[in-house]
């Protein structure tokens, strides 16, 4: 595969918990791209992390959309397609 599949993905933003050297190399060759992972300073108290929050808040933002809830595509171009349609309706709201 080695990236063909996802051209514009230049950085793999992670939770902490996908820290290791083992998990970047294999993105790194699956993806061509490099793992940037966004930590938490501290433990159990709550700290807006800037990048995590974009994440966050289009995850909120698909969720509104009912057919993106559950997985029922078959294909996953289909899938990839009910995303991008997803936001473009959002956009499209925002004029």
């Amino acid at each position: 595969m080695h990236g063909a599949a996802l051209p514009g993905v230049k950085n793999v933003l992670a939770d902490g918990g996908y820290t290791g050297e083992k998990f970047a190399i294999r993105v790194k060759a699956l993806l061509g791209c490099w793992v940037e992972i966004a930590k938490r300073s501290e433990l159990h108290t709550f700290k807006v992390i800037p990048k995590r929050w974009v994440v966050e808040r289009s995850f909120a933002w698909l969720e509104k959309c009912r057919r993106l809830w559950k997985n029922c595509e078959r294909k996953l171009s289909t899938s990839l397609n009910m995303v991008a349609l997803a936001f473009v309706v959002l956009l499209l709201k925002r004029f």
